[in-house]
């Protein structure tokens, strides 16, 4: 089936526009650059839609309802777009409830239940709800940032189903809007009969239905927990007092809209332990299950080590903490009302379990990470083990859990017939199995194999008596196949609800009920590859720009508030909650882009340059996002080849050539600092850079670092361990303090620091203004003159996280070398060298507290694990925050960005910095984060060597259990 182009779908968006106006709907967007980041949600589908509306209450919901009606327009409900089977895309209007219809009303801790809007993200439910001692039973991995719309849509149900059920166990009451317009309130009171008011012929419409077809209904539906496909008619059943309102649940929005929802909570237990047991193999985890089932776990998760192996690959070895023998394991949990009974119960199960190896965890953070592994699977399992693209699709069947090990082992079979592979997990406690699969789908004849291959499994699944979908929903994925499920009078039985609920099929048209081909509107398959002309490698997406922009699967992490566990993305969502600002969004403009139909003109497309303008180039995404989108690296090429050989903004020559303007101030600093400090000489120095003007300009160093070092070589200590310490422009002209601590650091814990002979720079500020022809020349002479120690085995230090964050991860993309892969393998943070010395001691920090500001590289390159490990077993108190200190390089103090900039800065840092007692330390290793807190708060940030070398003199501690020349810095 083929998408209307977007010069097609003008005239019917400004004609559904001018009808939504006139109805009094407020935010409408029929914009090229909205509906193409609305063209897909996180599914393999793509549908262009003709108008987006973000309704601010039920008013405007039932307004573009009746536009839509009266214009014949497909209306499709949308929640956070974390969707994997396309529920959430369509070709009319899209829905968006989470920009305005988010909040959570109202929460009786005594009645047990919430009243939220479709757009209350489940997060912000579940934090209300703790904080009086409850909880909303379901948690899907996309927790941080689904919908509760969005799960009522799907029946969503998580991890912990098997202690909280699923969404339509949690569901007390709706409001609804039918597709005739007309508006449904159901209640389903605790111990009493559920009602429904309004909609009266359609109700008796559904209640004849049922009662024509009760033997059907009894033997279809509800033969085991996971049974989520199709419409939940079992709820019609008398003996199930005929609740409509969790009919309703799992609808996909086909038949109508959810515009309130009440829901039940329930008592967090008071006590938690995880038992991990080890297998030999997924099968033989999944044989296990089901006796896990009898000690009542509230989780029983199963999980291969493919996916452990992607962690540990994507995040390093420290990233997983210890796990039992075996290739896969199961995740229990189990609860008490006492740490002592929750712990009997752990023993219990332990005793018996016939595994390889097993583990008790009571430690809450270890037990944290642990989860956090499955919750990430989605993303993770993004790249196959073949190192292509892993698709959803086949998604998340299920089947009992009795035949769940001998389900996966021909699943196994299946997989080896059609030549893929797959990462399994899954809540093998009841028979749910997601995996993401690496389709042919780029190739030629890719769909029809596709096609050919989720027939085989759905016949598969019918097989075991499962269904085929377990908890996502079926969507455009797996709609078509429904008949290889269920007999035909079902099929019927659908068509007739969707008949009298919407009997114009006017909502999320193509999915359940006369469904749209499984293979059609395939997103991957309409993209063309972008292989030639590029500036950097992309070798891990075969030199494809295309492919490497498809990594993003929507899953949408990018839109939660990750900064809590010390994530970083996605701070300019964060500031504006807008989609085309989200790491997401911004690869859907690009997807748009390489395919060339709502997005047209290529790299200088107006929509491309809109999207990426906001993103900070922090590269929180590229360790973050679960499929390793690094929206920097792609912003870099996009400004490259829109500006190559052309006239460049004013800021790309002010502060993408920052290191030759400081070299040239180098040479009389104390005049340029009383040159810029004349009334008049800044705002005019700032305007004419590109620079906002209530931005201050960094004062140059009366001495640069490089000649301190040089005035001091007579000084320097002789006989330790070489290292070579890589000077960049930052710490050379504008902070030559924090190098110099380095320096006398390194020289105490026994090592004999050198740099460069000649003056090198990384290119940062020429790759993030996208300047990639002087980027590779420039990194190209700093590569060329670190070659030789890092063949040596001499390491590199950085000072400078941006700087060193290049080295390590960039400079293997934009020049493709063996130097270049040479001296990232021996670069290195200082944390990192210190804390690997098995010589080094850190001084002594007790009673130091320490609010940390990790620069954003730093954590998406480097990791700052290692010192948060340095500082901890000095003894520091530390806070380390999470997010953007929102200056990122030039971002923040080019004009158009400030507001944007202190909104980022407001998230985390600037009100970590106002709590700080006067004397905690503000770490901030980076010269932006420190640029950032000198210009918004009188709070002064330092380098780790700087408070590592303010402690070194402290009792005699030189910082090594030795040292060679007695020398105290």
């Amino acid at each position: 089936m083929l998408l209307m182009s977007s010069r097609e779908h003008a005239p019917r968006s400004r004609e559904i526009e001018s009808a939504l106006r006139r109805l009094g709907v407020g935010e409408v967007r029929t914009d090229s650059l909205t509906l193409g980041a609305y063209s897909s949600d996180a599914s393999l589908y793509r549908i262009l839609p003709s108008a987006v509306v973000m309704p601010r209450d039920a008013d405007e919901v039932a307004a573009t309802l009746h536009a839509c009606a009266e214009l014949g327009v497909p209306l499709t409900s949308r929640g956070a777009g974390t969707s994997v089977a396309g529920n959430a895309v369509g070709p009319g209007v899209v829905l968006d409830f989470s920009r305005h219809m988010n909040r959570v009303l109202d929460l009786d801790p005594e009645a047990r239940t919430a009243r939220v809007e479709p757009g209350a993200i489940h997060a912000d439910l579940q934090r209300r709800a703790t904080g009086v001692g409850l909880r909303f039973g379901p948690d899907p991995s996309t927790h941080t940032r689904c919908t509760i719309g969005g799960m009522i849509g799907n029946n969503a149900c998580g991890a912990r189903t098997l202690g909280y059920g699923r969404t339509s166990d949690s569901v007390v009451g709706l409001r609804f809007l039918t597709g005739t317009g007309e508006t449904l309130r159901t209640t389903a009171p605790s111990g009493g009969r559920p009602t429904t008011t309004g909609a009266k012929q359609a109700v008796e419409a559904l209640r004849r239905l049922t009662g024509d077809n009760l033997a059907v209904i009894r033997t279809s539906f509800a033969t085991f927990g996971r049974q989520v496909s199709g419409y939940a008619l079992e709820h019609l059943l008398p003996e199930n007092r005929f609740d409509l309102g969790r009919a309703l649940v799992g609808s996909e929005g086909t038949l109508g809209i959810v515009t309130e929802a009440t829901v039940g909570l329930v008592r967090d237990p008071a006590h938690r332990v995880m038992v991990v047991l080890g297998y030999p193999d997924i099968s033989s985890a999944g044989e296990a299950a089901p006796a896990v089932l009898g000690h009542r776990p509230t989780a029983c998760e199963g999980i291969d080590s493919r996916i452990v192996n992607v962690v540990r690959e994507r995040r390093g070895p420290g990233s997983v903490p210890p796990l039992p023998d075996g290739r896969a394991w199961l995740f229990v949990e189990l609860v008490g009302s006492t740490a002592e009974e929750a712990a009997s119960a752990a023993e219990r199960l332990r005793a018996d379990m016939d595994c390889l190896d097993h583990m008790i965890v009571t430690d809450p953070a270890r037990a944290g990470a642990l989860w956090r592994i499955r919750e990430d699977g989605a993303g993770l399992s993004g790249r196959a083990q073949s190192g292509k693209p892993a698709y959803a699709g086949w998604e998340d069947a299920a089947v009992p859990p009795a035949v769940l090990g001998a389900y996966l082992r021909d699943f196994d079979e299946l997989l080896l017939d059609f030549g893929l592979t797959g990462m399994p997990f899954g809540h093998f406690g009841e028979g749910c199995v997601h995996v993401r699969l690496d389709f042919p789908l780029d190739r030629p004849g890719g769909p029809a194999r596709f096609r050919e291959f989720l027939t085989a499994a759905a016949r598969l699944v019918a097989r075991y008596g499962g269904s085929l979908s377990g908890e996502h929903g079926d969507g455009r994925a797996r709609s078509e196949l429904l008949p290889l499920m269920y007999p035909p009078e079902v099929i019927g039985l659908f068509a007739q609800v969707k008949r009298i609920l919407d009997p114009a099929n006017l909502l999320n048209p193509g999915v359940l009920v006369d469904p749209d081909p499984v293979d059609a509107r395939l997103r991957v398959a309409q993209a063309p590859p972008l292989r030639t002309g590029l500036a950097l490698a992309y070798a891990h997406d075969g030199g494809d720009f295309g492919q490497a922009v498809h990594r993003c699967t929507g899953v949408g992490k990018c839109r939660a508030d990750n900064t809590a566990s010390g994530g970083v993305m996605c701070p300019s969502y964060l500031a504006t909650r807008e989609e085309k600002d989200s790491t997401r969004g911004r690869a859907r403009i690009l997807q748009e882009m390489v395919n060339g139909d709502a997005v047209t003109g290529g790299w200088r497309s107006p929509e491309v340059h809109e999207a990426l303008d906001l993103c900070l180039s922090c590269k929180g995404c590229a360790s973050d996002c679960p499929t390793g989108i690094d929206m920097a690296a792609y912003k870099a090429e996009v400004l490259h080849q829109s500006y190559r050989r052309r006239l460049r903004p004013a800021a790309h020559y002010s502060l993408g050539w920052l290191p030759r303007w400081a070299r040239l101030a180098g040479i009389a600093p104390r005049l340029v600092n009383r040159l810029i400090r004349v009334r008049g000489i800044a705002p005019l120095a700032l305007r004419l850079a590109g620079v906002d003007p209530r931005r201050s300009l960094p004062e140059f160093a009366p001495r640069t670092f490089r000649r301190w070092f040089a005035d001091t070589a007579d000084q320097r200590v002789q006989g330790g361990k070489p290292v070579v310490l890589f000077v960049d422009s930052f710490t050379d002209h504008f902070s030559p303090e924090a190098g110099r601590a380095t320096v006398l650091v390194l020289e105490a814990a026994g090592y004999s620091p050198t740099i460069t002979d000649q003056k090198v720079c990384c290119g940062l500020t020429w790759i993030s203004t996208g300047q990639l022809t002087a980027a590779r020349r420039i990194l190209g002479t700093a590569v060329d003159a670190l070659a030789g120690p890092a063949r040596q085995g001499v390491p590199i230090v950085g000072v400078e996280p941006s700087c060193t964050g290049v080295l390590r991860g960039d400079a293997v993309e934009l020049l493709a070398s063996g130097a270049a892969a040479e001296v990232a393998a021996a670069t290195r943070t200082l944390a990192e060298l210190l804390g690997a010395d098995p010589d080094w001691r850190p001084p002594r920090l007790e009673g130091v507290s320490v609010v940390a500001q990790p620069h954003c590289h730093h954590h998406a390159v480097m990791g700052w694990s290692p010192d948060a490990e340095l500082l901890q077993e000095a003894g520091a108190e530390i806070r380390r925050l999470g997010g953007c200190c929102g200056l990122a390089g030039n971002f923040g103090v080019e004009r158009g960005h400030y507001e944007v900039s202190l909104a980022v800065a407001g998230q985390q840092l600037l009100p970590a910095v106002e709590a700080a007692a006067p004397e905690t330390v503000i770490l901030a290793d980076g010269f932006s984060c420190r640029t950032q807190l000198s210009d918004l708060t009188d709070r002064k940030g330092v380098h780790l060597a700087q408070l590592l070398k303010e402690h070194l003199d402290g009792a005699g501690n030189t910082g090594r259990d030795r040292s060679p020349t007695g020398r105290k810095p």
